[in-house]
């Protein structure tokens, strides 16, 4: 049937065709010619230079054959095309017969795709018909029996012959071995041809019984092929009447898939002879017609055709049935006709539906209208049931865009963010126009893909970080985090540092952090009376590319610790030397001896001071102020006093654990006041008698000071309106006050306020920083007396002091300035 000489001649026919297509993702379409039993590697084009497509594109453009329109199709992948030069080409023998069968034109239709951009291109390959195929009857041999009587111009059918070929490559004669009695003629029968004899003189069996008959089909192919039957003719004696059917052509219509046992049609034919010449029975032929005698059968009494087997219109969209009708006389006689039936299609079909995905993943910043899939559509059915519609049934970003009839591309119709979703699950029906209408579904998973388009996040913009003074070396004084939305690499975050706005150190020097965890490790051990505070930005960067950071600003506050003593002041801190003060033996009782002033560099009630006389025990001649330091006679002196009193005054702070120091004083009892010689001495000199002169003395000092004072208060309201914004900056000041009215300072250095207190002769100028954080200040005022109530919360104690000052008077002593 197939000889490799006939396939080297076998010529290719081409012809082209570009038609624009109006859809944005279809560029156009290709038509091809090729014919059949080719080589493969054959060339059928050069789809790149049709397209106008650069050949060293291909490859990277990945342009690929992803589909095709016929079933066989799918199996057997006829075409490819060669990246490196652009051709198209035959990869796989092709028998027009096996796709298309007796189709008047076949034709295959691919998909071609080429992508950044994205292009589809239907290639549609004509398949030529070669003469490939000789006539063939069914039967090699046949037999017919001719009664000797039968008239001249009786026709006699012949076996029918096939010529899987179409067109001029079918039968197209017949010719017969050269005989006196028979000549050929030819019959038509829509695209099909046979032949029958026609009796041209009459018979005598007598003279010659068997007459032995070669018939040949020819073909019109070049070169033209031919197939052979043997007839062999039997001369019987008389029934010389046959059967005649009512028509030589029936036609009916069914439905696909009626039930077996369903009426077809009914054939009739009659005998013009009498007895059992005239008897007939009905038959389909069982030569060349196994397909038919598995879907129908004939009663042999009534003619009536039924359906024995499956109607599927998708397998056989009509029949053509011989059927018989031969009486019982002797010889028998025979007459035959042919029975067409069309089917008619049901939409009994569902939609098929295939998918060529054209991505893996899908990133989720993909420009709109980027195509991530392919999918065809294909119903069985003909006419309306074969007409289909897809959709996606569930609400996603992506939508179906239609190519050509039955062709989508899935592409992306909205903006993606993984973060949100990373997977969707589509789920693409397809329904025909069928009554009622079939369907079919299938679920896409597409997967989102992570891109860099988020930043890390802290939870806050500022943190504040509190760290105890003196804490030790390698301390995580706090574990900054911050959340990437991202994945892998995307979302693996660093830690660095940016900047400081210390002036004191290096930040390098101060503070590490843990590049992975954001663990903040101090450098060095804190002293809150060296650095209060500093200041720095951590930065959080992910690993993409290119990367994306945010920032985060660490306020860090040393938290002050008792870890300073007091320190006495001048001219008592002399270590080693012996102070001593005197005093008169005529000294009332409260009479001033001596004032210990100490100071502390701590803060807060670190920095709180109290003094107490701590030997000689018991003594009951001196009292000191435990807030003042003020040291006084208890009573008048007596005879039995010594001369000479040694006291130790021991200052404590009001830390936990409290620090001390001691300060030792010799006071010296002496028998006149003009003995007395120090430069600390101030005693208020005390007047039996009030006169006149010291009453106007008094009235004038009140007003100068009236004056004064109100100039003073003049003067600091002008400098606080002034400094106002720049005091803003600064936490308020704490201001510590002891319960006896006098005030206590500390080395600290920064903004401070002044206060005033009185009650004795000697006052001090108010000088007490507030410490971290300054919500925690308190205000403190103060009552004549020496008790004081504490109402508001300090960061370690419980402390708070209500405070009102009361009395207005300004005195400047000692280099000390006090207002009382």
């Amino acid at each position: 049937m197939h000889s490799s000489s006939r396939k080297s001649s076998i010529g290719i026919y081409l012809t082209l065709i570009l038609l624009d297509w109006y859809c944005g993702a279809v560029s156009g379409q290709l038509s091809y010619s090729v014919s059949e039993e080719v080589n493969p590697g054959t060339s059928v084009g050069n789809i790149a230079k049709d397209l106008n497509l650069n050949v060293q594109d291909l490859e990277t453009r990945m342009f690929q054959i992803v589909t095709g329109s016929k079933r066989k199709y799918f199996e057997r992948k006829y075409f490819e095309v060669n990246l490196k030069t652009g051709v198209l080409y035959v990869n796989e023998r092709i028998d027009r017969e096996e796709l298309c069968a007796k189709a008047a034109k076949c034709s295959v239709s691919v998909e071609a795709v080429i992508n950044d951009p994205l292009k589809l291109y239907r290639l549609e390959i004509h398949i030529l018909d070669v003469n490939d195929n000789a006539p063939l009857f069914n039967e090699k041999s046949q037999s017919i029996n001719i009664a000797e009587n039968t008239s001249p111009g009786v026709k006699f059918a012949l076996s029918e012959v096939v010529d899987a070929d179409i067109g001029k490559n079918t039968v197209t004669t017949f010719k017969m071995t050269p005989n006196e009695y028979f000549t050929l003629a030819p019959v038509r029968a829509g695209d099909s041809m046979s032949a029958e004899l026609v009796l041209q003189k009459a018979l005598d069996r007598e003279k010659q019984s068997v007459i032995h008959i070669t018939l040949t089909a020819i073909d019109g192919g070049i070169p033209p092929k031919s197939g052979t039957s043997q007839v062999i003719i039997h001369v019987l004696d008389i029934n010389d009447n046959p059967p005649i059917f009512s028509s030589p052509l029936y036609k009916t219509r069914i439905l696909e898939n009626v039930p077996i046992g369903t009426t077809v049609i009914r054939l009739n034919a009659s005998d013009a002879d009498e007895g059992a010449n005239s008897e007939i029975v009905y038959s389909l032929r069982d030569k060349g017609q196994d397909n038919i005698l598995n879907v129908f059968q004939i009663d042999p009494k009534t003619g009536i055709i039924t359906v024995k087997g499956s109607v599927d219109f998708e397998e056989n969209a009509a029949f053509e049935i011989r059927a018989e009708a031969m009486d019982k006389g002797q010889p028998p006689m025979a007459a035959h006709c042919k029975v067409l039936v069309e089917v008619i299609d049901l939409n009994d079909n569902a939609p098929e539906i295939t998918v060529t995905s054209l991505l893996k993943t899908v990133k989720e910043d993909a420009n709109v209208g980027t195509a991530i899939a392919l999918v065809s559509v294909l119903d069985r059915d003909g006419g309306e049931n074969g007409e289909v519609r897809c959709e996606i049934r569930n609400k996603s970003p992506f939508k179906l865009e239609t190519n050509y009839k039955n062709y989508y591309s899935l592409v992306v119709h909205e903006a993606l963010d993984r973060e949100r979703v990373s997977q969707y699950n589509l789920t693409i029906t397809a329904t025909d126009e069928g009554i009622p209408p079939l369907s079919s579904s299938s679920v896409i998973t597409v997967h989102v893909s992570d891109v860099n388009d988020n930043s890390p996040r802290f939870s806050e913009t500022v943190i504040n970080v509190y760290v105890k003074e003196n804490s030790p070396i390698g301390t995580t004084i706090k574990t900054v985090s911050a959340v990437d939305a991202d994945v892998t690499e995307n979302g693996q975050v660093s830690y660095t540092f940016l900047d400081s706005n210390s002036n004191l150190l290096p930040l390098s020097r101060m503070v590490n952090i843990n590049s992975e965890t954001g663990d903040i490790i101090s450098l060095q051990s804190f002293n809150y009376e060296e650095l209060k505070t500093f200041q720095f930005k951590v930065q959080a960067t992910d690993s993409g590319v290119p990367p994306l950071s945010s920032n985060v600003t660490v306020n860090v506050f040393i938290l002050d610790e008792n870890d300073n003593s007091p320190g006495i002041l001048a001219p008592y801190s002399d270590h080693g030397s012996v102070n001593s003060e005197n005093i008169p033996y005529s000294a009332e009782a409260g009479y001033f001896v001596a004032k210990i002033r100490a100071v502390d560099a701590d803060s807060g009630y670190n920095a709180l001071l109290s003094y107490h006389i701590s030997e000689p025990k018991g003594n009951n001649l001196f009292r000191i102020g435990t807030s003042t330091g003020e040291i006084r006679t208890k009573r008048r002196m007596s005879d039995n006093d010594l001369k000479t009193h040694p006291v130790v005054v021991l200052v404590s702070d009001n830390g936990e654990p409290s620090l001390s120091a001691t300060v030792s004083i010799d006071v010296v009892v002496v028998e006149s006041t003009g003995d007395i010689q120090t430069q600390f001495r101030h005693v208020p000199i005390k007047e039996e008698n009030f006169s006149d002169l010291n009453l106007y003395l008094l009235i004038s000092i009140v007003s100068v000071s009236v004056i004064f004072l109100l100039s003073f208060i003049s003067l600091i309201a002008v400098k606080c309106h002034r400094t106002d914004s720049s005091f803003s900056r600064y936490s308020a000041p704490m201001i510590t006050t002891h319960p006896d009215g006098s005030w206590s300072y500390s080395k600290s250095t920064q903004q401070y306020d002044v206060c005033f207190s009185s009650d004795t002769l000697k006052s001090d100028v108010v000088v007490f920083p507030a410490s971290f954080p300054p919500v925690d200040a308190e205000l403190i005022s103060i009552n004549e007396g020496d008790t004081f109530n504490r109402t508001q919360t300090l960061p370690t104690k419980e402390k708070v002091r209500t405070i009102r000052i009361t009395n207005r008077l300004m005195l400047k002593k000692d280099g000390y300035i006090a207002l009382t």
